[in-house]
């Protein structure tokens, strides 16, 4: 059977097709990426469709904000979904989950080689899975093995308030909380966190700014400039930030582990957390083992990076079968 997978985000609406036989992982036919904007996910989905002779079945798409019933507003894009609207659009089942929904279900099917392990702990297969991950906003939920099928549980974890640990990061509240009323984990753990984090770093005279950069960055994505920069250690504020958000996110990733003891392991995934991957490994560590008389029990926890981007869309497809009969 084919299915119609979905991932959408605050950036960019990645659509696939995928052949799907049950007990199998998914198998790609075709994608296509389109920026997510302009009126709607349907204009954009029925694009996609126009474009090949795929006998779709069901389809489920992977968003980016809280999925309550049928219905999902975008947290970071404003878009405002409602699976059956596009189920009677489309003429199949549709159905929508959290985008960190999609990333559970999708890690399961990953092999060795789409995996970076930062520790490899002592992995129980009947175990809790968690997920979280930093791209246009913060991701996170958690899967729950069981007799009847695994549970996903998605929430809003990127928007609980940001706890600092030391003196720079009371600074960097301090910093924050002037001009923001609520701060969270996101607003430092995104790519328009990493800007946040420079900004901060060269407004408190933690760090010096380069007006090269700041010329790079008037000219392109301030995150992408602050991300290759810091991770090649070419501008100092830059690899600052880069180090400090990696700090933040094992600190954050300690967290969710702490709530939900993932033995099953805990799995990084976002386009910021590849990008940043050859200076992300030494901080996050760091981070997330910080956790005092429970760092023992957090060296137990398997952590890997998701290296495979589309991970989203193969839970996404992965549902999409069970709509189904």
């Amino acid at each position: 059977m084919q299915v119609l997978a979905g991932d959408i985000g605050g950036t960019k609406t990645s659509l696939a097709i995928y052949a799907q036989q049950r007990g199998q992982p998914p198998t790609m036919l075709r994608a296509a990426r389109y920026p997510s904007q302009g009126p709607g996910l349907l204009p954009i989905v029925r694009d996609f469709l126009s474009a090949g002779r795929e006998s779709v079945r069901a389809a489920v798409f992977a968003v980016a904000g809280p999925v309550l019933a049928t219905r999902c507003e975008l947290t970071n894009l404003g878009w405002q979904l409602d699976a059956d609207d596009l189920s009677r659009a489309l003429g199949l089942p549709v159905a929508l989950i959290n985008d960190f929904h999609g990333v559970a279900l999708g890690v399961g099917t990953l092999a060795d080689d789409q995996l970076d392990w930062f520790q490899p702990g002592e992995r129980d297969p009947h175990g809790v899975v968690a997920v979280l991950g930093a791209g246009t906003g913060l991701g996170e939920a958690i899967l729950v093995p069981g007799p009847g099928g695994a549970r996903i549980i998605s929430g809003e974890g990127g928007h609980a308030d940001l706890a600092p640990r030391d003196d720079l990061e009371i600074d960097l509240l301090r910093h924050l909380l002037a001009r923001h009323a609520h701060v969270s984990y996101e607003r430092v753990l995104s790519g328009p966190g990493l800007v946040a984090l420079y900004e901060f770093l060269i407004a408190r005279g933690h760090a010096p700014e380069l007006p090269a950069t700041r010329e790079h960055m008037a000219q392109g994505d301030p995150a992408a400039v602050i991300g290759t920069l810091g991770v090649g250690g070419d501008d100092p504020a830059c690899a600052r930030a880069v180090d400090l958000f990696a700090g933040l996110y094992g600190a954050e990733a300690g967290n969710l582990a702490l709530k939900t003891l993932p033995g099953g392991g805990l799995y990084l995934a976002g386009g910021v957390s590849l990008r940043l991957r050859p200076r992300l490994r030494a901080g996050f560590l760091a981070g997330f083992l910080a956790k005092g008389r429970m760092s023992g029990l957090l060296h137990r926890i398997p952590v890997a990076l998701v290296l495979d981007p589309e991970v989203g869309l193969r839970g996404a497809a992965l549902a999409a079968a069970g709509l189904i009969t």
